[in-house]
């Protein structure tokens, strides 16, 4: 037996010096007993902050009855928040699974198994983008198609497509005859907070229309109000055949989905996927609370409202110091500074003053904040924000 004293963890995150013992809203206390003001959302998964009383009483009530009971059962719990997300979305089928990497996965057999019974076993290429990021499974990550990600671990998995960013040339050029679906996400959340262009969106549904393939939606960072809709694609006048989501959907509970149409998904038959947690049921009675709350009236436009209050504070803190950002990124309440100087300064300086950000491609730093935070919480973010930078700019300028 080894008896040094080691790290047990693996060494496969960049953790921060920082440990939060509890929450409550869009605060985290830290074991120091310090409150720093939340604009990660544990990477736009809390959407309803910490300790929500409607949540906490959904998963008691829930694991008094049943925690886990298997998908060789039926689960009216699933149906019923199916149809709800049915309800509010372009989909009529949905695959409930434990995290966005798996739902991707189950949206690339979907696209690929729709061709292979129309008698095109051969069409199973999916054409992705440049920035992108869609997981870290061995499927995810040729998705993805950065090098950072695939580096080590064996022959890249085949069928996978990487095109320029908002290139419709390129695009035009990569759809082949093995072409089986077109997978992007309506702004690149890891790729720097980059915003699908709307005509653009258009463009990819008629170019899927024509040549029949399937149009494939990364929904799981924006998805569940991130952007002041229920779904990003609801800003555009167009509708994907397939959809993945997680983050938001369990507000905090591990829980993904992967909707699609009637059409896309009639030939994922009995066997052909699968999961052993995938709609687990306190998972499923969290989410349930969660749609209680953002479908409320109102709700959304609040989301809305309070992405135009730090959109605005951002761009004034820009006009304040160019020296520092060099734009202001996102929609909603998924926003992105981009900086001049290395993004983990800002970050650390941020950290500084009891607020947390998450950095993204493009030396972009990220918030996304519980998506019920208040006016005088946006206020109060932006004058740490604004504090963090100011002291940035003043010692850039002692350099």
């Amino acid at each position: 037996m080894n008896t040094i004293h080691t790290q047990p963890l693996y060494n496969t995150f960049a953790r921060r010096n920082l440990h939060f013992t509890q929450g409550n809203g869009v605060w985290l206390i830290s074991d120091k007993g310090q409150n720093y003001l939340d604009f990660t959302s544990g990477i736009a998964v809390n959407v309803l902050g910490y300790t929500h009383p409607k949540l906490i009483e959904a998963i008691k009530t829930q694991a008094e009855k049943l925690w886990h009971i298997s998908n060789l059962f039926e689960s009216p719990e699933q149906e019923s928040l199916a149809a709800r997300l049915c309800a509010n979305s372009f989909a009529d089928k949905v695959f409930f699974c434990n995290s966005g990497a798996e739902a991707l996965e189950c949206a690339f057999k979907t696209a690929r198994r729709y061709h292979y019974t129309l008698g095109q076993p051969k069409r199973f290429e999916i054409i992705t983008f440049e920035g992108a990021f869609h997981g870290r499974t061995l499927a995810t990550i040729a998705a993805s198609g950065q090098k950072k990600y695939l580096e080590g671990f064996g022959p890249k998995v085949c069928g996978f497509i990487q095109v320029p960013f908002d290139d419709e040339k390129a695009l035009r050029h990569a759809i082949n005859k093995n072409t089986a679906a077109i997978l992007i996400e309506p702004i690149q959340g890891e790729g720097g907070l980059r915003t699908v262009p709307y005509e653009t969106l258009k463009k990819l549904r008629k170019l899927c229309d024509e040549n029949q393939l399937l149009l494939i939606l990364d929904e799981v960072q924006t998805g569940i109000g991130r952007t002041g809709k229920l779904f990003a694609y609801e800003w555009n006048d167009i509708m994907p055949d397939i959809l993945t989501l997680a983050k938001g959907l369990g507000g905090g509970f591990p829980l993904g989905a992967c909707l699609a149409t009637e059409q896309a998904a009639k030939a994922m038959t009995p066997g052909t996927h699968g999961t052993t947690f995938g709609g687990n049921l306190l998972g499923i009675a969290v989410s349930n609370s969660v749609l209680d709350i953002i479908l409320e009236p109102d709700f959304l436009n609040h989301v809305q409202h309070m992405g135009n209050k730090l959109q605005q504070g951002l761009l004034s803190i820009l006009n304040t110091y160019p020296d520092i950002i060099c734009a202001i990124q996102g929609i909603g309440l998924m926003m992105g500074m981009q900086c001049t100087i290395p993004q983990n300064e800002v970050i650390t300086a941020l950290d500084n003053e009891y607020i947390l950000s998450v950095g993204a491609g493009h030396n972009v730093v990220r918030f996304l904040p519980p998506l019920i935070i208040t006016e005088e919480e946006i206020y109060e973010g932006l004058h740490r924000i604004e504090k963090a930078i100011a002291y940035l700019s003043q010692t850039n300028k002692k350099k």
